[in-house]
């Protein structure tokens, strides 16, 4: 006989990570124990040498599919002659190590159960086992146990609760196991928080009703897809002009009706993490106010039983989009639902298990068959992203698609999609969030990083720590994080195409090459500086930087000349804009590659002015011909006798205007500006080449999830010996920032740390 202590760290705790061990060792004549604590799952096992051979390469080749093992200890261990193999109680105390589980979505396993007539959760919302349901949004403590979730009100029932002490059921210490006996509840009132009889939810829906529905992170509000004026009416309520909404499908096959599908997208929808996927449509058949201006729909399956349940036979699509007002942060309790949904929602559907986190719909996109995130929350957060160095900071992001990032010695811990911090609930939810992580992590950092930007909310909150403060230079944190995204620790050339990032000389920077790593960076090259006429105006009005790259390289008599035939645009407007830039008043210099973007797709009469972020550049990008082949437009590169170079645009806007002049098809025009931008690229990384000491080019910034753009810059840059770096665990845009910032902060904070005690 031989015993080994076996030590695995990850995320092993409300996975059903302890009965598989069970199971293991009953399988492999294996005595011991097993016990979760602080710090992950720890294993005493007794048995021959070929037993615990056995049991040892099971435990690591075919755990949990949610459970993700980090690190693994494996000790030689005193013999203790146990009798049988047994689950140990959790233990508290010690520094907290083990991974908080995301929410995951319902297993099959969990399908058939509320779906088979004969079973005792047949059609029960909350039906759940070890290896699917609510995990991050239900914990109040760690280590993750009943008694510390919002399940720990529902006493279970003795069926439930033999199931949850057998070691061989799939419902062993599943901590939010419960059934109609004794589980939690669902009640349908009106818009007065009324209960309702004699109808169901399916029947209101396909009334063209509208529910707010309280599902795992949150309420969604909810209608049918196919309801044109349900569809209508749930934009004028939520003050949603234009941004398309998310829609729910019953299942797999309604996709396939509506959408096109490649095997990397039908295995993203049906994974455990079960975000919205962004598919191109095939059908026409559903209202054009669905998502106006675009052909793509963000599309979701349902996670978990509660929304299963909304469907019947003839309902089939839902619109599933954030139970929120305008910019307002996702709704989660009921009180406020019930206040702040009244004019949006006919009905309730409600339960009585609270939510303790809020957490948005994951968004997720394939190109060029590799995944990127848009929006990282449900599914995937609070998991960490591994980084190359032991460092403990507190990196506050930035306050658009704002996330903040906590360190703990290699691991980052993002948090859930926080929304925009200019608004004061959004910004309020923040700070308790950033208090309720550091608590689940036990983390106490020993530095905060900001962005440079002083008027940024997350800033001016970071500096009121009573701690050092590292401030990060906008596009530097972008470089760094896909760096860290890559696993790449040395340093390497990043294209940074965003929509504002505050420069080191007090300019709006946009479009920048660096050549950096997380201890520091070079600007080599950035796109030549244009007027923003009315400051953050321009980000809503894209017009208004039409108007300014005109005037910047036509001057006022051509404009007038050039635009003449363009009835999208008009004079009373343009000749405010251009006085404004006349007069230099609030019209700060911007490299914005989103500001360019902004300029064309309102010179196309594509979007003139925005009603949400990226509109401009969204439409255009939709619009545009993919099939388009040949060249881009003229572009010039300023080299002068020291760094940076200087992208001049000039020669492409005198030969885009010529192309609207002759009748050039606006999908054209618009392939072949993205054609141009993927060219201005490729042709600046050409320039630097003898600058880098590598082929990585680290592509990174908001404008890197355009689909069109990537799919026409990559080939490009590998056709020229380059070796691009795409995000892949967290977002390219503002919502990956933290990342950055945390990384470039802890090494600074490392130096400062090293030095000190060398002083």
């Amino acid at each position: 006989m031989e015993a080994k202590r076996i030590e695995i760290k990850g995320v092993v705790q409300g996975v059903g990570f302890r009965p598989f061990v069970y199971s293991t060792a009953y399988n492999n004549n294996i005595k011991g124990w097993v016990l979760n604590n602080s710090q992950g799952v720890f294993i005493h096992a007794e048995g021959s040498k070929g037993n615990l051979d056995a049991f040892i390469f099971a435990l690591f080749n075919n755990p949990p599919r949610s459970s993700i093992i980090k690190e693994k200890v494996i000790l030689e261990e005193k013999v203790e002659g146990y009798q049988e193999f047994t689950i140990v109680e959790s233990q508290g105390g010690g520094e907290q190590e083990a991974l908080i589980s995301p929410d995951l979505a319902m297993c099959p396993k969990c399908y058939e159960d509320v779906t088979k007539g004969e079973n005792r959760r047949n059609k029960y919302p909350f039906t759940n086992c070890t290896n699917c349901g609510p995990r991050f949004t239900i914990i109040k403590e760690v280590p993750y146990d009943r008694p510390k979730t919002t399940m720990a009100g529902f006493p279970m029932c003795s069926i439930c609760k033999e199931e949850y002490h057998n070691p061989l059921d799939r419902r062993f210490h599943a901590q939010p196991n419960a059934c109609p006996e004794c589980g939690p509840q669902i009640k349908l009132c009106d818009a007065e928080g009324k209960p309702v009889f004699g109808v169901t939810v399916a029947e209101l829906l396909l009334n063209g009703h509208i529910l707010a529905v309280k599902g795992l992170g949150g309420y969604h509000l909810v209608c049918d897809a196919k309801n044109i004026q349900a569809v209508d009416r749930m934009r004028q309520s939520k003050k949603r002009e234009a941004k398309p909404f998310a829609v729910m499908a019953k299942d797999m096959e309604v996709v396939k009706k509506y959408c096109k599908l490649t095997s990397r997208e039908i295995e993203l929808l049906d994974s455990p993490q079960a975000p919205i996927v962004i598919l191109p449509c095939k059908s026409h058949n559903l209202p054009s106010s669905l998502a106006p201006g675009v052909e793509t729909l963000g599309v979701m399956l349902p996670y978990t039983p509660l929304h299963l349940l909304l469907f019947s036979e003839e309902l089939e699509l839902l619109v599933m989009t954030s139970g929120n007002i305008s910019s307002n942060p996702l709704i989660y309790q009921d009180a406020t639902a019930l206040l702040e949904l009244h004019d949006s929602a006919e009905y309730y559907l409600l339960h009585n298990r609270e939510i303790y986190n809020r957490c948005d719909d994951s968004v997720v996109r394939v190109i060029n068959g590799q995944t990127q995130i848009y929006r990282r929350a449900r599914g995937y957060v609070p998991l960490p992203v591994e980084i190359p160095e032991q460092i403990s900071v507190f990196a506050c992001g930035g306050d658009l698609k704002s996330t903040f990032c906590l360190t703990k010695g290699t691991k980052a811990f993002l948090s859930q999609h926080m929304g925009d911090l200019d608004n004061y609930k959004n910004f309020q939810e923040y700070i308790l969030t950033a208090e309720r992580m550091q608590d689940y992590l036990s983390i106490n950092p020993q530095a905060v990083v900001v962005d440079l930007h002083p008027e940024y909310n997350s800033h001016k909150w970071g500096c009121e720590w009573k701690k050092p403060i590292i401030q990060v230079q906008h596009h530097h944190a972008h470089l760094a994080s896909c760096l860290a995204d890559n696993g790449v620790t040395e340093k390497a050339l990043g294209v940074i195409c965003d929509g504002t990032g505050y420069g080191t000389d007090g300019k709006i920077w946009g479009m920048e090459f660096l050549l950096g790593d997380f201890s520091g960076f070079e600007r080599l090259a950035h796109l030549e500086y244009t007027p923003l006429p009315g400051g953050e105006a321009a980000v809503k009005e894209p017009l208004r930087m039409a108007v300014s790259y005109l005037y910047q390289y036509l001057g006022q008599a051509d404009v007038w000349q050039a635009i003449e035939n363009l009835q999208n645009l008009k004079k009373e407007e343009m000749v405010i804009i251009m006085q404004q830039i006349e007069a230099d008043i609030n019209c700060p210099l911007t490299s914005s590659c989103g500001r360019l973007f902004d300029a064309v797709s309102a010179l196309l009469g594509i979007c003139t002015k925005a009603n949400y972020e990226g509109q401009a550049a969204i439409e255009m990008e939709e619009l545009a011909d993919s099939s388009f082949r040949g060249k881009g437009y003229g572009f010039e590169l300023e080299q002068r006798e020291s760094l940076p170079i200087q992208i001049s645009t000039a020669r492409m806007w005198q030969e885009l205007l010529a192309d609207i002049s002759q009748g050039i098809r606006r999908e054209q025009i618009a392939a072949k500006f993205h054609l141009t931008v993927a060219e201005m690229i490729v042709a600046t990384c050409q320039a630097l080449e003898k600058l880098l000491p590598s082929r990585k080019v680290a592509l990174s910034g908001g404008v890197m999830q355009n689909k069109l753009l990537i799919e026409i810059l990559v080939p490009m840059l590998k056709e020229k010996g380059f070796e691009p770096l795409l995000h892949n665990q967290v977002p390219a845009n503002d919502g990956g920032l933290s990342l950055g910032q945390a990384i470039i902060g802890g090494r600074l904070a490392n130096v400062c740390s090293s030095s000190s005690k060398g002083a």
